[in-house]
């Protein structure tokens, strides 16, 4: 093994071995923000310079839920629960030679514009490993991507000290059962993806995770933030 794969090897058997894993998976329609994305995303690059991409609006959506919910966003320490004042958001990146997982720090203070400059900034020096040591640290929260290889959905292992990451699934066209306001049921396409939140069962239950995820994927299919 690389020492990058023999460090990859090392903490990924320690994350099993001391957190109690448990996953859940939810379904989200995200025919709303393909639309505004299929809409905004010429005009976005050329006012913004930065592609419109799905990981901003995940990652926003994401953030929503754990100010929300901050036990998500917590870490075991002994017999003892550390609530972190700042939302540090490590998204993985997959290289040739590994995987590292860059962090945006205070991302409570950014608002959509930042948060998508933060993930291609990071990502491109990650590709190019220019990242300094303190940018690959201090996360509490992850969230990976998998999904862009078409899987429908993963059980991602848990980054300690953190209690939580986020796995995203592949986005499909899939017929749905859709309810109009006088009730009647019509079938449609829709473009729906898949989120798997894997979670420490010593502080987060089953209500906790459900909950935040609740919350996650209403906020992406009501999106209304201003996306700059």
């Amino acid at each position: 093994m690389s020492k990058m794969r023999a460090i990859i090897a090392r903490r990924m058997v320690e994350s099993k071995q001391t957190s109690a894993h448990v996953h859940t998976c939810f379904k989200v329609d995200m025919t709303r923000i393909v639309k505004l994305r299929e809409k905004e995303k010429n005009k976005y690059e050329q006012r913004n310079g930065v592609k419109l991409t799905y990981m901003p609006f995940i990652t926003r959506a994401a953030i929503t839920a754990l100010k929300k919910f901050p036990v998500v966003n917590a870490s075991v320490e002994g017999d003892a629960v550390r609530y972190h004042a700042n939302i540090n958001i490590g998204i993985a990146v997959a290289l040739d030679w590994g995987l590292i997982v860059p962090v945006i720090k205070g991302t409570e203070e950014k608002n959509f514009l930042g948060i998508a400059r933060s993930i291609v900034d990071l990502a491109d020096r990650a590709r190019n490993k220019k990242l300094k040591p303190d940018e690959v640290a201090e996360g509490t929260f992850t969230i990976t991507n998998s999904g862009i290889f078409g899987e429908q959905f993963g059980t991602p292992i848990i980054a300690q000290p953190q209690s939580a990451i986020l796995g995203i699934g592949g986005l499909f066209k899939e017929p749905a059962v859709i309810t109009s306001e006088d009730g009647s049921d019509s079938i449609a396409v829709r473009n729906v993806q898949r989120f798997t939140l894997g979670f420490d069962h010593r502080i987060i239950d089953g209500a906790d995770a459900g909950k935040f995820m609740s919350e996650f994927k209403k906020t992406l299919e009501n999106w209304t933030e201003d996306i700059g």
